[in-house]
């Protein structure tokens, strides 16, 4: 059994080093993917933090949310079971769909226009559709 992403039960690694490539190449990008995106959410953050009042507490909430996805799906590559890894990655989930939350509040109470979230929330979109597919 392998507890890395994307990998079920009863697959046979050892000797089978093209596949082994392939998914440390998928984890690695997958990890890093989820890195940028944290440091796009703490560069937003950055933006409004000189903003008082209700957006510096929305970018508070975005900030937590958004870099826990990450930290949260590298704590599973260290789990000690299959359900203490699907548990780390439901977590993350849980992170990607509360950040998901906040871009568009961000938009809809002016606070950040909302072309300037597009990217960021297509980007949360995709990280709760790989993460679903994951955990599922």
């Amino acid at each position: 059994m392998s507890l890395e992403l994307g990998i079920g039960e009863g697959v046979e690694r050892a000797d089978n080093s093209k596949f082994h490539t392939r998914h440390s190449k998928f984890r690695t990008d997958l990890v890093e993917r989820m890195f940028v995106f944290a440091r796009r959410v703490v560069r937003l953050r950055q933006v409004l933090d000189g903003t008082p009042g209700v957006s510096r507490t929305l970018a508070n909430q975005l900030l937590r949310s958004g870099t826990s996805i990450g930290a949260n799906v590298e704590e599973g590559q260290a789990a000690q079971s299959r359900a203490d890894f699907l548990n780390k990655l439901s977590f993350a989930r849980k992170e990607a769909r509360e950040t998901h939350y906040w871009l568009p509040l961000l938009a809809a109470t002016d606070i950040v226009s909302e072309p300037r979230l597009t990217d960021l929330l297509d980007e949360a979109d995709q990280l709760i559709a790989i993460l679903t597919t994951i955990t599922k």
